[in-house]
C-alpha cells in the first residue's frame, strides 16, 4: 500500500530532474484552475457602485437590470466555453506532463496533448466531471467533496487514454479511489504547512517549489493507485498499455505513449535508470502489495547507504 512519505520522496526526486519545465507547467495549471472570477466580480462591484446613487426612473431601472442580466449571461457563456474547450484540455495536458515525468523526462509539448487526441471526448468527460461535482455540492458541501475525490483520477486517466469511454473513465476513477479517499484527503492536508510558508513569500515559494511539488505528488498518487488497482503496465506503455484487467470497452488498449528505455538517461548516463524503472515487482490486483518507493532509485539508495541526498537518514519527518 502507498504511503505519503513514499509519494513525496518520489515527487521530490523526479522534480529535480526537470525542474524548470515543471515550474512552468505547474504555473500554467495553477492559473488555469484559479482564474476568471476576479474580473466579473470587479465589474459587478463597479457597476453597482456607479448606479447606487442618483435618481433613476422605473424604465431606466428595468433597462439597467435587463442589461446587467444580459451582460452576466454573456460572461457566463463565454466563461463556460473557455473553461470547457480550452482550460479543461490544458488541465489534462498538464496532468499528462506530470505522469510522463514519472517514467521519463517530459517535454512542454505534453500540454497540448488533449487538443490533438480525442479532443471532444476530453471536453465532454471533463465537463461531466465538473457538472456532477457541482450537482452533488448543491445537496450539501460534504457530498460534493466526496464526489470530488471519487472523480479525482479522471484527468489522469484521460491523460493516458483520451479516447476512453466516459462511463469507463468514471468507473475506473471510482475503483481506484475506493478506500483511498480519506488517505488522499489527509495527503492534501499535509501540504498546509507549505501553503502557509508560501503566503509569507507572496506566492514566490509556491511558484518555484510548492505547486510543482504538490502536482508531482498527485501524479505519484495516480501511478501508485493505478498499479495497485490494475497491476503493472508493460514497459513503454505500448501494445495494450496498462489496465488490461479492466474489460469494459478495451480500456487503454490503443494508447501509444511513452517510449521504452528513455528514463532520465541524459541526467545520469552512467546509471541509465533501466533496471528498476516501472515497478516491475507489483503483481496484478494485489491490494496489499507495498508501493515501491523511488522508482529506479533502489540501487542508488543502496550505494548511498540508505541516506537521503543531504546525508541524513531517509526516515525523517517530511512536509
Amino acid at each position: 500500500m502507498w504511503t505519503r512519505a513514499e509519494l513525496k520522496d518520489n515527487a521530490k526526486r523526479f522534480f529535480k530532474f526537470n525542474y524548470w519545465k515543471m515550474v512552468l507547467v505547474a504555473l500554467v495549471l495553477t492559473m488555469v484552475g484559479g482564474g476568471g472570477a476576479s474580473a466579473s466580480s470587479s465589474y459587478t462591484r463597479r457597476t453597482s457602485s456607479d448606479y447606487r446613487y442618483g435618481s433613476m426612473s422605473s424604465a431606466e431601472m428595468i433597462g439597467f437590470i435587463v442589461g446587467f442580466m444580459v451582460v452576466m449571461l454573456v460572461v457566463m457563456v463565454i466563461g463556460f466555453a473557455v473553461s470547457a474547450f480550452l482550460l479543461n484540455p490544458l488541465v489534462v495536458g498538464a496532468q499528462r506532463f506530470f505522469v510522463v515525468s514519472h517514467y521519463q523526462k517530459a517535454e512542454l509539448g505534453e500540454l497540448g496533448y488533449a487538443f490533438s487526441n480525442s479532443y471532444m471526448n476530453v471536453v465532454k468527460t471533463m465537463f461531466l466531471k465538473a457538472l456532477y461535482v457541482f450537482l452533488w455540492s448543491l445537496l450539501l458541501v460534504v457530498p460534493g467533496i466526496i464526489k470530488g475525490y471519487e472523480y479525482r483520477m479522471i484527468p489522469y486517466i484521460l491523460a493516458e487514454n483520451p479516447g476512453i469511454d466516459t462511463k469507463d473513465a468514471f468507473a475506473m476513477s471510482k475503483q481506484m479511489m475506493d478506500g483511498n479517499k480519506w488517505n488522499a484527503f489527509v495527503l492534501d492536508l499535509s501540504f498546509i504547512g507549505w501553503n502557509i510558508l508560501s503566503l509569507f513569500t507572496c506566492g514566490i515559494l509556491a511558484i518555484f517549489y510548492v505547486n510543482p511539488y504538490i502536482y508531482m505528488t498527485d501524479a505519484e498518487l495516480y501511478v501508485a493507485l493505478k498499479e495497485i488497482t490494475f497491476g503493472n503496465a508493460p514497459t513503454g506503455y505500448q501494445n495494450g498499455a496498462g489496465y488490461q484487467n479492466y474489460q469494459q470497452n478495451q480500456g487503454f488498449q490503443n494508447y501509444q505513449g511513452y517510449q521504452p528505455n528513455q528514463g532520465y538517461q541524459d541526467y545520469q548516463p552512467n546509471q541509465g535508470w533501466q533496471n528498476s524503472q516501472e515497478y516491475q515487482n507489483v503483481p496484478n490486483n494485489q491490494q496489499g502489495q507495498n508501493y515501491q518507493s523511488g522508482t529506479g532509485y533502489q540501487d542508488m539508495n543502496q550505494q548511498n547507504g540508505g541516506q537521503s541526498d543531504n546525508g541524513q537518514p531517509d526516515d525523517n519527518f517530511r512536509m
